[in-house]
């Protein structure tokens, strides 16, 4: 199915690593150019290489949007490049002490880091969509947002935020040509997660080979109906269809991509 993103330009936050990487590829595949996006100069290259010599167009852009002078750079960076037609809001961290340990810091951080980072681009970027009648605006939230554990409640309480955010935003750019949507994924096998996996494995004995800790891991860890856990390129696939104009009915939605996982915990 040609999702048609040729001509389109997407900024994907965190993009320098794990599935905003993953997302960054798929996009570029789709024919979109796609500005990487990293805290710090040159964080973003390597990806941005990756790209290029796949046939992609592709281009960096700098800034810690944690805070406002971050994200205002990010937003002169994109400005230079002529604007953005798709926002991917995936920059994010999952960390965070407990309920008893933590403080208030602790939770104005996660709030900061998973919750403004995104807001700034929103107020900062959207309104250029908004003056060429499209755009598309995607949130990277997780299946924990209504499933949280005990651990890392300011995580979790933060992420559930970007589902009202959705909403309201899509409300706010009725009319406009824009859509609004939450991505909520479940386990995921970034690097991070594949090297944990295989520790685990390792203490299990569930073996060596990777479709067997996978096999595992979905079956008896963080199990779910599809048997396998999530690759960076299903998010990436799920956000070029919702980043297309084949799913423009698609508004003020949270989609969970977990295999299948909301009643296994």
């Amino acid at each position: 199915m040609d999702l048609e993103l040729a001509g389109r330009t997407a900024l994907v936050t965190g993009s320098y690593r794990g599935t905003g990487a993953g997302i960054a590829r798929v996009l570029a595949r789709e024919g979109a150019r796609v500005l990487v996006h990293g805290l710090e100069p040159g964080q973003s290259d390597e990806v941005v290489a990756e790209l290029l010599a796949a046939g992609g167009a592709a281009t960096a852009v700098c800034g810690d949007v944690r805070n406002d002078a971050g994200a205002a750079a990010v937003a002169d960076g994109v400005d230079a490049e002529g604007g953005v037609d798709i926002l991917v809001n995936n920059f994010g961290r999952a960390e965070g002490r407990g309920w008893f340990d933590g403080n208030t810091e602790d939770w104005n951080g996660m709030w900061e880091t998973n919750v403004m980072s995104a807001a700034r681009l929103v107020q900062r970027l959207v309104p250029r969509m908004q003056e060429r009648g499209w755009g598309r605006v995607l949130f990277l939230s997780t299946v924990g947002s209504v499933r949280p554990r005990a651990q890392m409640p300011g995580y979790y309480a933060s992420k559930a935020s970007l589902a009202n955010m959705t909403v309201s935003l899509a409300k706010e750019l009725a009319g406009t040509g824009i859509t609004v949507n939450t991505i909520s994924p479940g386990i995921i096998a970034t690097a991070e997660v594949r090297a944990s996996l295989t520790r685990r494995a390792e203490r299990e004995g569930w073996g060596t080979d990777w479709k067997d800790i996978e096999r595992a891991a979905a079956s008896d860890f963080m199990p779910n109906p599809s048997g396998r856990i999530g690759d960076v390129e299903d998010v990436g696939n799920l956000v070029a269809f919702l980043s297309s104009d084949r799913a423009a009915y698609i508004n003020g939605a949270d989609v969970r991509i977990d295999g299948g996982a909301a009643d296994c915990v």
